[in-house]
């Protein structure tokens, strides 16, 4: 008979011992992967209350450096993560922090891609495995990662989001929710738009093309 350990089925889409410290934490590290765009050479782990105190005990270390390495919560190859990180030539780094946050599973990941670009979001583990992100790149934003997920890194000018809900009308995509999130009119923004289909590749293309003021697109979706 197999023994099992901490970081074996506890539930139908995970490995690991808690949803929040576990399942959630991977996702956050796969959403960070994502902005990074970009395999990631150097990532600094930032954490806050529960996930500062604990990290180790809960395996959060192991979910997030599996998250960065575009892991899945239910990837048996988890437990391993920091190893493989290690082969990988993934330089990893864990700081506690003490400082006061909204949510007590928080983490702040800061990354260096290949090319040398930095990169960092800021996000929580809300509970049962479900994620929130509220920063990215020190812009304050908020989505779920519930849903497939554009996220439109432009200037704020008039015409950008006419243009975007266009292409996306184009491609019969339909938008389940959407919301801006600028720091000051005509400066930098974010577009999130969550939708209720799949979005192919071809829609990122359009939109990185369809006008200067749009800087990145980002796709978050299969968390």
């Amino acid at each position: 008979m197999k023994n099992y350990s901490a970081f074996d089925v506890i539930g139908p889409r995970m490995i690991g011992p808690s949803s929040s410290h576990t399942a959630g934490a991977a996702r956050l590290g796969k959403v960070a992967k994502k902005i990074s765009g970009k395999d990631i050479k150097e990532v600094v782990f930032i954490l806050y209350g529960s996930f500062a105190k604990t990290y180790r005990g809960h395996g959060t270390d192991r979910a997030l450096v599996a998250g960065i390495l575009g892991m899945d919560p239910n990837d048996e190859k988890l437990s391993k993560s920091m190893e493989i990180a290690e082969k990988e030539g993934l330089v990893y780094t864990f700081v506690q922090s003490d400082e006061d946050v909204d949510h007590p599973n928080t983490v702040r990941i800061i990354m260096t891609n290949e090319e040398g670009k930095k990169s960092e979001i800021l996000g929580s583990s809300i509970g049962g495995g479900n994620i929130l992100v509220t920063e990215i790149n020190g812009l304050a934003l908020e989505f779920t990662g519930e849903y497939p997920t554009l996220i439109i890194h432009h200037f704020d000018k008039p015409g950008v989001v006419a243009d975007v809900t266009h292409i996306m009308d184009e491609f019969e995509i339909n938008i389940a929710f959407m919301k801006v999130f600028r720091q000051r009119k005509g400066e930098d923004a974010f577009m999130i738009i969550e939708t209720d289909h799949a979005i192919p590749q071809k829609v990122l293309e359009e939109i990185r093309e369809l006008r200067d003021e749009i800087m990145d697109v980002y796709l978050i979706e299969g968390l």
